[in-house]
């Protein structure tokens, strides 16, 4: 996308932004139609700015944008409206969300099926009261774009379909092995066919599979992280401990 001097109302959302001087700031957007960018906006810090009131996150938006180098000038942005406010818990799992897509998302590298995604996730976090399962479906989303899609269905080394019955030592590179009661689970998680396979659906009414999901994302999301902690996740538990 380097060799594009000018973009026009392209579809975004504001991820984070930074202090870039004493009068700009430099946002991580998450755009449509080309993934994550780093944009300048200038003078976005004084009071009568009109980027001001506008460059926030968790908002839909457009972008305009111009520049060639890595990172470019946002020339104007625009509010879309309809999406209700983050609040409470909602707002710290949107941090949440954010951080992710600004630790895995590799820049210019669009993803419009995983940003559609992320907006409609936005609207269920401002409206549902399980954010839980919520947090399941868009790590599992994400994943699967980034190429790191989780086997849930068929047991890694024979191919063969997941006994519901069995217990599974998930692997983050290969998936779910054959396992045994009292099995030591390394660098993995000890898990149930049954769970396994009530994840695959998203389903997860249940509170062990509602716990063993949890594990389960923590300990493939820590793998591509290289076992970098999550500030977002360090917040929540601060919190809890209040």
């Amino acid at each position: 996308m380097s060799e594009r001097h000018r973009v026009d109302r392209a579809a975004a959302f504001v991820l984070h932004g930074y202090a870039y001087s004493e009068t700009s700031l430099l946002v991580e957007m998450f755009t449509r139609p080309y993934g994550r960018l780093p944009l300048v906006a200038k003078g976005a810090r004084r009071p009568g700015s009109s980027l001001r009131s506008v460059v926030v996150a968790f908002q839909p938006l457009t972008a305009s944008w111009s520049g060639r180098g890595e990172v470019r000038t946002l020339v104007r942005s625009e509010w879309q409206g309809g999406q209700p406010l983050l609040k409470g818990e909602a707002l710290l799992c949107g941090f949440y969300l954010n951080e992710l897509l600004l630790r895995l998302l590799p820049r210019e590298d669009p993803h419009e099926a995983l940003f559609d995604h992320y907006a409609a996730t936005l609207t269920r976090l401002a409206t549902e009261r399980e954010q839980a399962p919520i947090l399941r479906g868009f790590e599992r989303r994400l994943l699967q774009e980034l190429g790191y899609a989780l086997a849930l269905e068929r047991e890694a080394e024979s191919g063969a379909p997941l006994d519901p019955d069995r217990l599974y030592r998930y692997d983050p590179e290969r998936g779910p092995l054959a396992a045994s009661i009292g099995a030591d689970a390394g660098e993995g998680l000890v898990i149930s066919g049954r769970v396994l396979l009530e994840i695959a659906r998203d389903e997860y009414a249940g509170p062990a599979t509602a716990q063993a999901a949890k594990q389960l994302m923590r300990l493939v999301l820590s793998h591509r992280l290289d076992r970098q902690p999550l500030h977002s996740r360090a917040i929540f538990k601060d919190l809890a401990s209040l």
